[in-house]
């Protein structure tokens, strides 16, 4: 109940955020505050330690144990081919557009444990096009990167993902690009030396430029609505004229955000990037 109590204190939970900007830089304030709180409980249980304050103490004078939290705070959630549909649509629609090009930039921004990076890395080999991408996958956890570099997963729902892969459009077998062994799966030289992995804060650092295609999905379901305005502007400066934005599912364009893009794909949150305003 402690700690229940302590995640739903707007005042300590708002010390608490003040803290973490000050002392580490990043800045959460904007997160919705519903399932930001719900997060706070959730580690608070987790750790046993007894209330908000006692954590930001802890936090401010351990950073290890700050980037534990952090993992706790900014979710953690990735998987293969996670909705079929939107990597048929972008298969179908959108990669035929990228053939024209003879240079093509792609961030992932929030790519978590990297799942979907190397989704989008098999459709663009099966496409002809990964020896032209420069991809870029980022996320705000430095132990998300570590994870992400290696490229190594459970096998555990295999059969599952495989289904997705078939689903997405997917042209052989998922062997083609991992190696089992031990009940893990790794991804192969080809696909892992074909991305630049690196720790980024969508909030708080700059954007890239100059971006042919962005993903950014399952990334703004966290934010406030303001942050999720900023960051959408911010994405558009990020973009070419005619770029794509990739969304998740549940997203969709937001306040002066909406001005920055166009629908292209809207049933699988496909939006097209215009000139700036």
């Amino acid at each position: 109940m402690a700690a229940e109590t302590a995640a739903d204190e707007p005042a300590e939970l708002a010390r608490f955020l003040e803290a973490v900007a000050g002392r580490y830089g990043y800045d959460l304030r904007g997160y919705a505050p519903t399932s930001l709180r719900r997060r706070v409980a959730a580690t608070l249980r987790q750790s046993g330690i007894p209330s908000l304050p006692e954590l930001e103490r802890r936090i401010l004078s351990d950073p290890a144990l700050f980037m534990r939290v952090l993992d706790g705070l900014t979710v953690r959630v990735s998987e293969m081919f996670r909705d079929p549909t939107f990597y048929r649509a972008f298969r179908a629609r959108v990669v035929p557009l990228l053939h024209a090009k003879t240079h093509i930039n792609v961030w992932h921004a929030g790519c978590s444990t990297g799942e979907e990076v190397y989704s989008t890395a098999i459709v663009l080999a099966e496409e002809g096009l990964l020896d032209r991408c420069h991809i870029y996958a980022t996320d705000i956890s430095p132990r998300a990167i570590e994870d992400a570099q290696l490229g190594v997963y459970a096998v555990d729902g295999l059969a599952r993902i495989a289904a997705h892969y078939q689903a997405a459009g997917g042209a052989f077998d998922l062997a083609r690009y991992t190696t089992e062994a031990y009940g893990r799966i790794s991804f192969h030289e080809s696909l892992r030396g074909s991305v630049l992995f690196f720790q980024h804060d969508l909030v708080g650092d700059h954007v890239f430029a100059e971006m042919d295609v962005i993903f950014c999905r399952n990334v703004m379901i966290y934010f406030g609505g303001a942050l999720k305005e900023r960051v959408l502007l911010k994405l558009g400066d990020g973009m070419r004229p005619g770029g794509f934005l990739c969304l998740g599912m549940s997203e969709h364009l937001w306040g002066a955000g909406r001005g920055r893009f166009r629908d292209f794909a809207p049933n699988e949150r496909i939006y097209r990037a215009g000139e700036p305003s």
